[in-house]
């Protein structure tokens, strides 16, 4: 079997190294020290930017300006955006447009894709529900009245949901189906209010109150939910990776440079110990995240649907980013509480995205469901 990466997904990888060089990860006032959002908005200059390296189309066809790339370049890219707390809605518009593509109809595609890949509009996804635990297609209801479609509910922490021009909203209907709604900003009955990340982003609360929304923006295809859903995760994983190598690079450079007893502290072995056991975390959360990026991308069959690669890749995610960014703050000591230093920031995206589509509890509880359904024996 070949593990490595097609030229394709290489070439996307060296592009997003070469329009991240430049980002700086203390660009916005520390989450530390503020009280609301570090920012108003994403930063709309590597919006910008990532657009003309056409890394925003990826995953569309050609017909729409992409490159037909599927969620392993997609996790190459994103790995790279976390590496340097990359402030934009990357992982949510590339998903949602995929999901527009893969299961929308032909007027929303016609009317979303090509501008989403050009960097025009911004899609993002309501996929927390109420808590971040539960299911968020149990949030807001869905029912059909005439040729209209009407929603009602909250989602929570919603990512960039004053930046969007699009949330694709996760719904159920009575009989139990999950749609999926492309509500517009502004739209009439859908309200937000602020909420804030441990990250200091400005996330959304989501109200809908009897908003209504033709047929054309609604997808009901089976499986599209679980489908983006998946995606997401996965996403979230390749985002934890990239964060947990810069900051286990960080605590190498300074353990390696910082003396006791005229010594490097790298030198010693129970800071040599505690660095290997992260370095062992991620390569378990690279291992797993590529198995779920690939059984996505492939459709390849497996003992377990996709969705169990899935869960146990944002198990690994979630609990190896805690443990990395927890033992490089130990290694640190007290210069990595210092707010001029950029690990504290690495720290609070960490909790976010442990806790991000439901923490390691929540796919562990999915994964015991899906071992229960789909007995190995």
């Amino acid at each position: 079997m070949d593990f490595t990466f097609s030229e394709e997904q290489q070439a996307a990888a060296e592009a997003a190294k070469g329009v991240f060089a430049g980002v700086a990860p203390d660009a916005v006032p520390s989450p530390a020290m503020t009280p609301g959002a570090v920012a108003e908005n994403c930063d709309r200059a590597l919006w910008a930017r990532l657009a003309d390296a056409d890394l925003l189309s990826l995953l569309l066809d050609a017909r729409y300006g992409g490159a037909g790339l599927d969620a392993v370049a997609l996790c190459l890219v994103l790995r790279e955006s976390a590496k340097v707390l990359a402030r934009v809605p990357l992982l949510e518009s590339c998903a949602a447009a995929a999901a527009v593509q893969a299961h929308g109809g032909e007027e929303a595609k016609a009317d979303l894709l090509a501008r989403a890949g050009r960097g025009e509009i911004v899609l993002t996804v309501a996929g927390h529900g109420r808590t971040g635990h539960d299911p968020a297609e149990q949030a807001v209801t869905a029912r059909q009245d005439g040729l209209t479609w009407v929603l009602d509910g909250v989602q929570t922490a919603v990512p960039w949901a004053y930046d969007a021009d699009v949330i694709l909203v996760p719904a159920h209907t009575e009989t139990g189906r999950t749609v999926l709604a492309l509500v517009p900003r502004g739209h009439e009955g859908a309200v937000l209010a602020e909420q804030f990340s441990t990250s200091g982003e400005r996330l959304g609360e989501l109200r809908l109150e009897s908003a209504r929304l033709p047929a054309r923006d609604v997808i009901d295809t089976d499986g599209a939910w679980e489908w983006l859903r998946d995606l997401l995760a996965t996403g979230t994983c390749a985002l934890a990776l990239g964060l947990g190598e810069r900051v286990l690079r960080m605590t190498g450079e300074y353990t390696a440079g910082r003396e006791q007893f005229g010594f490097p502290i790298a030198t010693f072995q129970a800071v040599a110990v505690q660095a290997a056991d992260r370095y062992i975390d991620l390569r378990a959360m690279e291992a797993t995240l590529w198995q779920a990026a690939w059984r996505i991308a492939s459709g390849a069959p497996g003992p377990l649907p996709a969705a169990g690669d899935v869960a146990v890749a944002k198990i690994w995610a979630a609990e190896g980013v805690r443990r990395v960014v927890q033992t490089a703050q130990h290694l640190h000591g007290g210069f990595g509480a210092d707010v001029d230093y950029p690990l504290h920031r690495y720290h609070a995206w960490a909790k976010h995205l442990e806790l991000s589509l439901g923490p390691a509890a929540a796919h562990e509880e999915a994964l015991g469901d899906l071992l229960a359904a789909h007995p190995l024996a």
